[in-house]
């Protein structure tokens, strides 16, 4: 642009070609209108879609658990007890919050009766749970009873349960043979015609 605004200079001055100078004039316009376009419009949009394709899969629309596990990792775990109650409160939250606010509970608080107190209490609230949930909440019973509580008795009770209501779930193996484990564990050898299947 600079030599052809030159040259189109040198000629109007000359004489030669007194019309080159519009000609150029229209160009540096044009390109004027270019750059304020791609540097005004154009490239607000770029960097703001580059920004939130960059944040995609990254973090959690509507927040997640990460502020009460920092209490967590920091020890103070009445407090994200509290706040993981306070998450339960709300429908679309509340069996992962029970679930992990169980977990505190039977853990570090030292109160694994409570923590299975409210899983029985979320498996009865509002209607029945989704089968995974379900799932989840009585595989959580099922250690509280047999490692917090050392009640083998209500684990097989509760892995029963999820056996025969999930028989095609993908972890009915592992129940099967968790299920043998405690049975073997409790009441010795079984006899060859018994069958936990």
């Amino acid at each position: 642009m600079l030599v052809a605004t030159a040259v189109a200079l040198l000629l109007a001055v000359t004489g030669v070609a007194p019309r080159a100078i519009l000609l150029v004039g229209s160009f540096w316009a044009l390109y004027g209108l270019f750059t304020g376009v791609l540097g005004g419009v154009l490239e607000p949009v770029i960097d703001g879609t580059a920004r939130m394709f960059g944040n995609v899969g990254l973090r959690r629309a509507g927040g997640g658990y990460s502020a009460v596990e920092t209490m967590v990792s920091r020890g103070r775990y009445r407090e994200a007890a509290e706040a993981y109650a306070a998450r339960a409160r709300e429908p679309r939250r509340r069996v992962e919050a029970t679930l992990r606010r169980g977990a505190l509970l039977a853990g570090p608080l030292g109160l694994p009766a409570q923590a299975v107190a409210e899983l029985l209490e979320l498996r009865t609230r509002q209607g029945p749970l989704a089968p995974a949930d379900d799932l989840r909440v009585g595989l959580a019973l099922v250690d509280l009873y047999d490692f917090k509580l050392t009640d083998p008795g209500r684990a097989m009770t509760e892995l029963r349960r999820l056996i025969d209501r999930y028989p095609e779930s993908r972890h009915a193996r592992h129940m099967r043979n968790v299920l043998r484990e405690l049975k073997t564990t409790r009441f010795g050898e079984r006899p060859p015609e018994s069958r936990v299947d």
